[in-house]
């Protein structure tokens, strides 16, 4: 293993790299690792990775997910009632490694699952199945130092979200802290498909807090800026990436496609993958 290869987020590293090589930014999609159940929800990784996103997002489910709206909420509540925890999501990870080795797969949760497990243990058990980073939605960024040195001691990158609203302080943190890459909302709220900031044609993309924050992002070195928060369509991922982003998140408009199909599998995973085509093709 490379020297390299030792740095936590060294995946990301690649990806941007490689990115950069074919003039393209990234496309990265969430879903819910076990919705709707442990099955189908690896069909539907394989078939976005297949589609040809540069990263996975994926969640572990939590009986209160505060920062998301109602899609990626309900989305949780199906992989509980398919009996879906932490342990299943690990044996799912563990099958996403081995079929894509190189695909930076980073978690996106809520704290409360990285205390019930212990969490050195935690960061040890995804480091084992190949997980790249862990952003914790819930997590105040001066209360992160326990899970920062436990995700640095095995190499998982921890992630930090910059939002519109941060002041220099915290973005200063975020840039420092945050490793891979760095979560910038678009909005202040909970997840969903409204309009992003950057999606407001009376503001100009010189104008907009995005491309503000990405600037000020950029000044302290941050790891590449990533936009999530209402990313539901071609359009907004090229308004991102006006901004200033290295890449686009899209997490409800995928979920919606799985809930709208959740009788048909099949149609499903048609429909996710002209969905990643479609998104893809407006980040080159």
């Amino acid at each position: 293993m490379t020297e390299q290869k030792l740095q936590a987020g060294y995946r990301y590293q690649q990806a941007f790299a490689d990115l950069s090589v074919k003039k393209e930014k990234a496309f990265i999609p969430f879903v819910m690792i076990g919705d709707p159940n442990a099955e189908q929800s690896f069909n539907i990784i394989k078939a976005l990775i297949d589609a040809g996103v540069d990263a996975l997002e994926l969640g572990i489910p939590f009986s209160d997910p505060s920062a998301d709206g109602i899609t990626i909420q309900m989305a949780a509540l199906r992989a509980i009632k398919s009996d879906i925890n932490t342990d299943v999501c690990i044996d799912i990870l563990a099958k996403v490694r081995e079929y894509a080795p190189n695909i930076p797969i980073g978690l996106l949760l809520y704290g409360n699952l990285i205390f019930a497990r212990g969490i050195d243990t935690f960061y040890a058990d995804m480091a084992k199945v190949g997980v790249d980073s862990v952003l914790i939605a819930d997590l105040p960024i001066r209360e992160s130092l326990p899970f920062r040195e436990a995700a640095i001691k095995h190499n998982v990158a921890p992630i930090f979200i910059a939002p519109p609203n941060a002041n220099d302080n915290t973005l200063r943190d975020v840039s420092s802290f945050s490793k891979g890459y760095t979560y910038v909302l678009s909005r202040a709220g909970v997840t969903g498909v409204d309009s992003p900031v950057v999606a407001q044609k009376e503001i100009s993309q010189e104008e907009s807090p995005a491309h503000k924050l990405i600037n000020t992002l950029n000044e302290y070195n941050a790891a590449p800026p990533i936009l999530g928060f209402g990313i539901s369509n071609p359009q907004q991922v090229k308004d991102a990436l006006d901004a200033g982003a290295s890449g686009a998140i899209s997490g409800s408009a995928v979920v919606k496609i799985i809930e709208t199909n959740l009788n048909d599998h099949k149609k499903m995973l048609t429909e996710l993958t002209t969905f990643v085509i479609d998104m893809k093709a407006a980040t080159r």
